[in-house]
């Protein structure tokens, strides 16, 4: 039997569930590989440190903002409430059609396939390199195989009710921060050499472009100044930005969070500051552990497989790094598959997605959009393409963002007297900020990256005929 009412989500998840779900969900894979294409493009310690630390702050500003609107409005859609509260319907929709369309289901799919990309460590037959099927420049792996059964396994468990995701989100976030934690000490402990060390730092503050950003080594480094700077922090925060995000999944359930008014804020507090810690000292152990340039040109940019090969030796480090990967990337896909499926859930509601979307299972959770994301996020594992269609999104994802934040100046204004059982943080000045820091990053990388800038605003455009589509259906 199906439900519709808004309160039949059962308020099941505690502080310490939600905040494992905002950790679970930023850690994925990219801590093991970003820090790569920062020291190609900023070229020195000082500067990648700086990088990390920008986003972690930044992210931080963020979550401690999106609290006071998690305190107004503590239902389940999160972010695109928000929006809808803050401006009009359609503007959420935009959104929403944004999450459903790419940045959900693409950043579903892309950590599927690095969950699946490690499995075939272990067993190369499991790998990209082994093809079921075959047609024209057309294939499927196994590897893509493995990652849709992943993201169907997943997805299944989910629709069981929130206590199983909850398990396993629990379960393998604290296994995943252990175990960076784990590879952080013992990479002081064991494999930091002082004369490494030293060496990384000589020249710290000195920023050059020494790489393409895409692995490829520049015959003569360029020192950087001025806007080509600006260009260069752009192109290396998209990396450090997006190995912080998905930490606002936690608002997306807020109907199954016990008394989510405070909860909320204190997950995304908790939850981003704890990651922004382990990522600054997993950067310092690399620093420790790795010369400079082989962080920048680490093989396929694994720079966690290189510092691990240097701690435990080539056949243990991998393959620890390769373990923590898997753990990793399907406990993050867990936390996206539990969350994605509650905007669109909120948009059926609105009438604005399909009305069966919008309907609770005898679990008290949103079977159909579940199975609905679940299938496009398997189509996108299947195209070969979610990895540019992620690049794509990353303009639009930080244009909502401040779309987001300048919702709590207008709600301010609307609604002067709604009960705020949080303010935000550092208000006017640390949103501002934020406002500031993310509409620059945009605008540079519309500049400096228009091949992925202009399709991302085209998707997000996109979303505009399907909007009136909607209407007309509603």
């Amino acid at each position: 039997m199906s439900v519709n009412q808004e309160n039949a989500f059962k308020p099941s998840l505690g502080l310490v569930d939600a905040t494992m779900i905002v950790a679970g969900s930023m850690i994925g894979s990219g801590i093991f590989i970003v820090s790569a294409e920062v020291a190609q493009m900023v070229g020195s310690a000082g500067w990648m440190m700086a990088m990390w630390l920008l986003a972690g702050v930044v992210t931080l500003i963020a979550a401690l903002s999106y609290g006071e609107l998690s305190g107004m409005y503590p239902r389940a859609g999160g972010q695109y409430v928000y929006l809808r509260e803050a401006y009009n319907p359609f503007v959420a929709f935009l959104f929403g059609w944004t999450q459903f369309g790419v940045i959900q289901t693409g950043t579903i799919a892309a950590v599927a396939m690095a969950f699946a990309k490690y499995i075939g460590y272990f067993e190369p037959a499991l790998s990209e390199s082994s093809y079921v099927l075959t047609l024209g420049s057309f294939h499927v792996s196994v590897a893509q195989l493995i990652a849709i059964a992943s993201i169907i396994l997943l997805t299944y468990i989910n629709t069981r009710g929130v206590r199983n995701g909850k398990i396993i989100q629990t379960v393998f976030t604290f296994t995943k921060i252990f175990s960076l934690f784990a590879l952080i000490i013992f990479g002081f402990l064991i494999g930091a050499r002082q004369e490494i060390w030293d060496a990384n730092w000589q020249q710290a503050w000195v920023p050059m472009q020494i790489g393409t950003g895409g692995g490829t080594e520049l015959s003569v480094p360029v020192m950087l100044s001025g806007l080509a700077l600006f260009g260069a922090m752009a192109v290396s925060m998209k990396g450090t930005l997006f190995s912080s995000d998905a930490w606002n999944n936690v608002t997306f359930i807020a109907g199954e969070i016990r008394n989510p008014q405070k909860n909320i804020g204190r997950a995304l507090f908790l939850g981003t500051f704890i990651v922004t810690i382990i990522y600054l000292a997993a950067n310092f152990m690399y620093l420790a552990v790795v010369p400079f340039q082989e962080i920048a040109f680490a093989k396929e940019g694994r720079v966690g497989m290189a510092a691990a090969e240097r701690i435990f030796g080539t056949g243990i480090g991998a393959a620890a790094i390769a373990a923590m990967i898997i753990i990793s990337t399907f406990g993050c896909n867990n936390g996206l598959i539990l969350s994605g499926a509650r905007i669109y859930y909120t948009m059926a509601q609105d009438g604005l997605f399909f009305k069966k979307v919008g309907d609770l299972n005898r679990f008290s959770v949103p079977g159909n959009g579940l199975w609905i994301q679940c299938v496009w996020a398997s189509l996108l594992c299947l195209s070969g393409s979610y990895g540019d269609l992620l690049a794509m999104v990353i303009f639009g994802v930080l244009i909502f963002y401040v779309l987001t934040i300048l919702g709590i100046f207008i709600l301010r204004k609307k609604q002067p007297d709604a009960p705020r059982s949080y303010k935000a943080f550092g208000y006017p000045v640390l949103p501002a900020i934020y406002m500031l820091v993310a509409f620059a990053l945009a605008v540079l990388l519309l500049i400096y990256e228009p091949n992925y800038a202009i399709p991302g605003l085209g998707i997000i455009l996109l979303g505009i005929p399907l909007y009136f589509i909607a209407l007309r259906k509603k």
